[in-house]
């Protein structure tokens, strides 16, 4: 990659980090931080998955354990959350971090266009495009809950 390619990958991580910390703070009213990943507990996930589009081809993916997913609902809800309402939240966290990824870079921000989140629960499933060239997965961490975050798609550069 040339040295504008991993600036830039470097610059979106800290937009990611950035938008995850200002989602979290004001959509689920917790401190959210990046932190090293570690191996998953959980067997059972929810990914929700916004498609990036125009000046960028690709997607952004949550990734969750469903008891991380339920206590992200639940903080958004303000109460226990339904099944159902523990995928909506996992795909409106996703859809607003990546809008506000997006908004962080000049470029991106009225050139790349978002999917509506799509959400997939279970313990056995494969997303396939996450075999981009271009690929930043981060780590973050709520209340002790850890997630994950990736950014794939094709390079711009």
């Amino acid at each position: 990659m040339a040295v504008a390619g991993a600036e830039q990958v470097a610059r979106w991580e800290e937009h990611l980090d950035r938008a995850v910390v200002e989602v979290f703070s004001i959509m689920v009213g917790v401190s959210c931080a990046p932190t090293e990943p570690s191996p998953a507990e959980q067997t059972e996930t929810v990914s929700a998955v916004v498609g990036l589009a125009g000046a960028l081809s690709g997607a952004l993916v949550l990734r969750a354990g469903l008891k991380v997913a339920e206590r992200m609902a639940e903080r958004m809800a303000g109460m226990p959350a339904e099944p159902v309402l523990v995928h909506d939240a996992a795909g409106e966290v996703c859809n607003m971090v990546a809008g506000a990824w997006k908004a962080l870079d000049a470029k991106l921000s009225g050139g790349c266009l978002l999917s509506t989140p799509t959400v997939v629960a279970g313990d056995r499933y494969e997303l396939f495009g996450e075999r981009a060239p271009l690929r930043i997965e981060r780590t973050y961490c709520f209340e002790e809950q850890m997630f994950s975050l990736t950014l794939f798609c094709d390079p711009p550069f």
